[in-house]
């Protein structure tokens, strides 16, 4: 017997991975910048605030022996990710996919190639002392010539208030910039959801964020032992977005807003 499906069912995490995500691509970085640096191919991802995790199911897609582990304080996403995208996997890969409910400061976490925090997620950690502690611990958790990958963004566009529409097939995602305060740089942002001819969906996903700039991010990570650490630049189209392509650069370009990896070397 077919189980009927709720029209009126909202899945916020199907609308968020088809607006904000691009995890196919993301893994394909994560792998080719490894090789880039060391000269070889990595085995082992550790998906750092892993959500529904699914980076880590793109992750093991990649190759045979290809091993991923996701952290994630949150039960909700992590179910979530078990029922929608680890049920997608065939058994042999389930079997190469753990995910740990737990936070990514605790200790004794396991150790991979690649250890990656994406999706801003970091932004969390308000303080310099706290976001340190952080990063000492995602370097403990990189195997010895590992990397260490975290995405930023910033600009103009990102310290003022605006909200920016991107319409898909069937509904429309907002980024809403609520506030940002100078003096702290603590940011509010929000994402909205608008399905064809209902009422938009406020606040589906609420961000109360630092932002932090390169510089500090790059000294930070230093100061956790990293010893290069490296910036990857994106790319613009012809219409000055962002190409979705990333390069190794020691010189960014003045942008209304950008988005970038820092990645440390253990």
């Amino acid at each position: 017997m077919t189980k009927k499906v709720n029209k009126d069912s909202f899945d916020k995490y199907s609308y968020y991975l088809k607006s904000v995500q691009s995890p196919d691509n993301d893994v394909i970085f994560l792998s080719q910048t490894y090789k880039e640096l060391k000269g070889k191919k990595p085995k082992t991802l550790r998906e750092d605030f892993c959500g529904t995790f699914k980076i880590s199911c793109e992750w093991v897609k990649l190759d045979k022996d290809k091993e991923a582990v996701g952290v994630d304080i949150d039960p909700e996403p992590i179910e979530y990710g078990k029922q929608n995208y680890l049920s997608e996997l065939n058994s042999e890969q389930q079997s190469r996919v753990k995910i740990l409910e737990a936070s990514v400061t605790e200790k004794n976490l396991p150790k991979a190639d690649v250890v990656a925090a994406q999706n801003f997620s970091y932004y969390l950690f308000k303080k310099r002392n706290q976001l340190l502690e952080y990063f000492k611990n995602a370097y403990k958790g990189v195997n010895e010539g590992g990397i260490f990958v975290i995405d930023c963004f910033g600009g103009p566009r990102c310290q003022e208030e605006n909200e920016e529409e991107t319409e898909h097939d069937n509904f429309s995602y907002f980024w809403d910039q609520d506030s940002f305060d100078p003096v702290t740089n603590y940011a509010q942002f929000y994402i909205h959801f608008k399905r064809k001819g209902e009422k938009k969906r406020e606040r589906v996903f609420s961000y109360d964020w630092r932002m932090w700039t390169i510089p500090e991010l790059k000294e930070i990570m230093e100061d956790a032992g990293f010893k290069k650490v490296h910036v990857y630049w994106e790319g613009s189209d012809e219409d000055g977005d962002g190409d979705g392509e990333f390069t190794r650069v020691t010189q960014g370009e003045e942008c209304e807003s950008w988005v970038a990896y820092v990645v440390g070397e253990k």
